[in-house]
């Protein structure tokens, strides 16, 4: 099942490639202005499109953030297909990495931790694909807001988990890899949100380019699973899914036993049925031969 190699990989390439082709299709549409554009102005003269070129005059509403790139078509029918497709991608490794994990008797809370993080981030980047900033602002603020932090929040709980699992010097030098890219993720992060605010158009311009350097970050970070998912196997899920249903039982039993005491403690509590019913139940064969 070395075959799983190529997942972390495809999602890699398949996103960063879509996206900037988002960007590019967006700009050759005079929907955004180039990333090398720092030039912004209060107003523009509606001007002739020129195919093939990009916009001359540009305000902050043209500014290249990844959501502006994908607000309208052509570039937003892909844009929704990257994010769509993207994440279930990203579930797929989440719940490969997970069962990983417990397979080789390293289950705790952080593994734990790292799947709920990763598959919120799936739901905000369904979110930030299906509902434009410019059509559902609200909706794609709050898919935005739980996707960015939520990927952030894997990332560094994955590097947690992979010192804490690291064997050999290679893994190691994986979890040095992952950090770095952790932190790098956690600066563009912070400065997007901090020059965001700002009503500045240059500020307003460097916070697209650390969205776009915090996103394609995110994306490395989750090809690096390429390093682990070569000794995936058959049994690798069917440990997840058993460590599951495990937990599970533990809750039913705990409730059972709880129940059991609250019964055994309280007669006085019982429903209305429920003597006869023990009564039935208590009937032995000597009992009914006596009958």
């Amino acid at each position: 099942m070395t075959a799983w190699i190529v997942l972390p990989v495809s999602l890699s390439a398949f996103s960063i490639t879509g996206i900037w082709i988002v960007y590019a299709m967006a700009v050759m549409n005079h929907h955004v202005c180039p990333v090398e554009n720092w030039s912004y102005n209060v107003t523009c003269v509606e001007e002739p499109a020129k195919p093939g070129f990009p916009k001359s005059c540009c305000t902050i509403q043209d500014i290249p953030l990844i959501s502006k790139c994908g607000s309208y078509p052509p570039e937003s029918c892909l844009f929704s297909l990257i994010g769509n497709v993207g994440a279930f991608m990203v579930v797929m490794v989440c719940l490969l990495r997970y069962a990983q994990v417990i397979e080789h008797s390293h289950d705790c809370w952080i593994n734990t931790a790292g799947l709920v993080s990763g598959c919120f981030n799936t739901l905000g980047s369904i979110m930030v694909g299906n509902f434009q900033v410019d059509h559902a602002k609200s909706l794609h603020y709050v898919g935005a807001g739980v996707a960015f932090p939520a990927g952030l929040a894997f990332a560094c709980l994955q590097c947690m988990l992979t010192y804490r699992i690291a064997v050999t010097a290679l893994d190691y030098w994986m979890a040095h890899v992952r950090v770095a890219l952790a932190v790098g993720a956690l600066v563009s992060l912070v400065l997007s949100g901090i020059f965001f605010i700002h009503e500045s158009f240059v500020l307003q311009h460097a916070a697209a380019i650390c969205e776009w350097v915090f996103t394609v970050v995110i994306l490395v970070f989750y090809g690096t699973f390429t390093y682990e998912f070569g000794t995936v196997t058959n049994e690798t899920m069917m440990a997840g899914l058993q460590r599951s249903r495990l937990r599970g039982s533990r809750v039913i039993l705990s409730g059972t036993t709880m129940s059991e005491e609250l019964g055994g403690g309280s007669k006085g509590l019982k429903s209305p049925g429920g003597s006869s019913t023990s009564t039935h139940l208590n009937c032995t064969p000597e009992s009914i031969a006596m009958l």
